[in-house]
């Protein structure tokens, strides 16, 4: 008799399991594309900010924006290596630069020095408002713990990078108004 009545209870309890199960599962791979995308979107921009830097070093023409640059160089070196051993040991791949870094790189190159100062602070200024929101937003969403950490230990620099970058923009007279948050388009 007992049997009768379990029999039931235990068909309802497997199939409750296997629809939540799914759900869960589904939400756990969202939390996980995230994390990816975290790992992919900040490993670009900071291998981006070192070539840039770099360049901005080159073909800068006030000491503000040359100092810039070699901050970024210097920052995002010791950043990329921290990017790099988070996203290997979330089990993710190493980040690479995305094209649409590469190819606003490929502009930088192609901008004359005349014009660079003003160029390069402004879209500092919009790369780093995107790092902030990056950063910020997986140090509180994130899923991964140990990609949640590293976002929650790096966003003061990220902030930091941001208020260099106002200021120096405006130092060069660079037009820094609007944030068009490229970090999130075409990813």
């Amino acid at each position: 008799m007992v049997v009768k009545f379990l029999a039931p209870t235990v068909v309802t309890a497997l199939l409750l399991s296997a629809t939540v199960a799914p759900s869960q599962a589904a939400a756990q791979q969202a939390g996980l594309a995230t994390d990816s995308s975290f790992i992919q979107m900040a490993g670009s921009l900071g291998l981006l900010q070192v070539k840039l830097g770099k360049l901005a070093t080159e073909k800068g023409s006030s000491a503000g924006v040359k100092d810039f640059g070699k901050q970024m160089v210097a920052d995002y070196s010791k950043l990329n290596v921290e990017l790099a051993a988070g996203a290997k040991q979330a089990a993710f791949p190493a980040p690479v630069m995305l094209r649409q870094h590469q190819q606003e790189f490929d502009r930088f190159t192609k901008t004359g020095r005349s014009s660079f100062d003003k160029n390069y602070m402004a879209e500092m200024v919009t790369f780093d408002r995107d790092a902030v929101e990056l950063f910020k937003q997986e140090s509180e969403a994130g899923r991964v713990a140990s990609l949640k950490q590293l976002a929650s230990s790096m966003l003061p620099t990220m902030q930091q990078h941001l208020t260099l970058a106002t200021q120096t923009a405006g130092s060069v007279g660079a037009e820094v108004t609007a944030s068009t948050s490229r970090a999130r388009q075409g990813s």
